[in-house]
């Protein structure tokens, strides 16, 4: 098979996977008319689990006393309504580039909210639906010292039949996740069912991506028997989630960040979603039922996590949260990939060096492959003459005309389908670096060094892509065209290195980088192999 034809292979496989990208893009949820959720919410309601019922679904407003923590690496606000954390800023991860100001992740404004929910619903319960408990807390400010490993944050609320509630935010240093804890002093001579529940509530957005990005924003949750699995805010809208499983946890995603909710693993809970009349998608999860005797002091806790898709911080939470770092079908490629990357950065300290560090090393797990192309194109090249006697022989028979072919290639011990092997494998490795770079938070506003300041997004000068097309373009001038090729194949192959540097341009930087130091190695081995091949007589 013709090294152009082979291009020409790379480039449908490409631009196929790029179609898949865009089919899963318009497939992801899709901002709705409030007119239109209210519909589908009042629709499916009756279907809402009774416990879910008693669940708040309503935000309680802003208040003007909000509780602030600050840690060294989280700036939170807490409504003392309810004891929700309504704004979260992510202190080492920046909104922009180059910029002071933190990525914020939770907030309630005007238009908009993202915001973590948690309280105690049941016959002992002090939230629901006509109202939520009224917290009180020593201060209004929280700061973590320097020398402080934890930062723990008491509200308290006392009920009318004088059971007191304390509710205990506990912060750890250079940590994301928060421990939530009750502390329920029963001083009843009742006994009280309590029932712990969390939730994240978004207000219904659209994806925030392209064809070259396609990113998800949306929930996911895990559960005994389901690993990992996304559930669409439009999913949300047609359907109320009610999953029961020992363990869990329920999760908002966006492009690099993530909240979510980890119950205890031991205890049996319910894994819930819901959609307000509003627009507004809540996902979530209850415990089970809990008795406090009368006189007893018993605690309710769970986890939140609100921070970037740190696999290593998720895993410690959870064994599968992790997993919200989704790269798709090939994740048992790029999972290694990706460890392989992280390895590499420990060596140079940094991720452009990484990526070079990682493209020479496939091109050299490749390269016997690579030679066996070379020389499977260099017979095929040679063999031509003798193929075009068996055309001007056999004319339009195809099947004498196959049957002749096939001897030939035996009898000149050719394949005619070595030259296809290592694009084939180039390709998967090029898709699954594509997730590794597309969905790894380390790599987020990771420069390389001159123009190239982050390597996530696309090269802000091209110089990148038309380098890439430069090389490629050089590549396919060692490789003269076939005599047999037609005008139209031989046009098509002209284009080819236009084509593909316009795709790249949208391309992140990282991954330019990955294919234009790749095409550099090959054209350095094509010349290597070619001197090779010339001194054995074939060209």
């Amino acid at each position: 098979m013709d090294s152009q034809r082979n291009i020409l292979l790379i480039g449908l496989l490409l631009v196929s996977f790029l179609l898949y990208q865009q089919w899963h893009t318009d497939k992801a949820p899709q901002a709705q008319s409030q007119t239109s959720v209210a519909t589908q919410s009042v629709n499916h309601s009756a279907d809402v689990p009774q416990s879910d019922a008693d669940v708040p679904a309503t935000v309680a407003a802003a208040s003007k006393d909000l509780i602030t923590v600050k840690t060294d690496q989280l700036d939170v606000k807490i409504n003392p309504v309810g004891g929700d954390i309504v704004y979260a800023a992510l202190l080492s991860h920046k909104l922009e580039l180059g910029k002071d100001e933190p990525f914020v992740l939770l907030e309630q404004k005007p238009g908009f909210t993202y915001i973590s929910q948690s309280g105690l619903i049941g016959t002992g319960g002090i939230d629901s639906v006509a109202g939520r408990a009224h917290f009180s807390a020593a201060k209004t400010d929280y700061t973590m010292s320097s020398d402080q490993k934890t930062l723990e944050v008491p509200l308290t609320y006392t009920a009318a039949n004088g059971v007191t509630y304390t509710k205990i935010f506990t912060f750890h240093k250079g940590k994301f996740d928060i421990n939530v804890d009750y502390r329920i002093h029963n001083t009843s001579s009742d006994a009280l069912q309590v029932q712990m529940y969390g939730q994240i509530k978004q207000t219904i957005k659209p994806s925030e991506s392209s064809m070259m990005m396609p990113t998800y924003r949306g929930g996911a949750f895990s559960t005994h028997d389901t690993r990992y699995e996304k559930y669409k805010f439009d999913e949300m809208v047609k359907k109320n989630l009610d999953e029961k499983t020992m363990g869990g946890w329920a999760a908002m995603l966006q492009h690099y960040f993530v909240s979510a909710w980890v119950p205890q693993a031991n205890e049996q809970n319910t894994i819930f979603t819901s959609v307000t009349a509003g627009g507004m998608a809540n996902i979530g999860f209850r415990s089970p039922v809990f008795t406090v005797a009368p006189g007893a002091t018993d605690n309710i806790s769970a986890q939140f996590y609100v921070g970037p898709k740190d696999q290593a911080a998720l895993s410690a939470i959870s064994p599968t949260l992790n997993l919200v770092v989704d790269y798709g079908f090939l994740w048992w490629l790029a999972v290694p990939i990706y460890k392989l990357l992280m390895f590499f950065h420990s060596l140079v300290g940094n991720w452009g060096l990484a990526i070079i560090l990682i493209t020479l090393t496939v091109r050299g797990l490749l390269f016997p492959l690579t030679k066996a192309q070379y020389t499977s194109m260099a017979k095929m090249r040679n063999l031509q003459p003798k193929i075009q006697e068996l055309k001007d022989r056999y004319g339009d028979d195809r099947q004498k005309m196959g049957q002749a072919m096939m001897e030939l290639y035996k009898k000149e011990k050719v394949n005619p389908m070595g030259g296809c092997l290592p694009i084939i494998l180039q390709m998967p490795i090029f898709i699954a670096l594509y997730w590794v770079l597309l969905e790894s938070v380390e790599l987020r506003h990771a420069p390389f060094m001159l123009w190239i300041h982050d390597l996530s997004v696309q090269d802000p000068l091209y110089i990148l892509p038309i380098l890439m097309g430069i090389s490629m373009f050089l590549m396919q001038k060692m490789q003269p065209m076939a005599p047999t090729m037609d005008p139209m194949q031989q046009k098509m192959m002209q284009w080819m290195p236009v084509v593909f540097t316009v795709f790249f341009l949208w391309f992140p930087a990282g991954l330019v980088l990955y294919w234009l130091v790749g095409n550099i190695v090959a054209i350095i081995q094509q010349k290597i192999i070619y001197a090779s091949l010339e001194k054995k007589g074939l060209k």
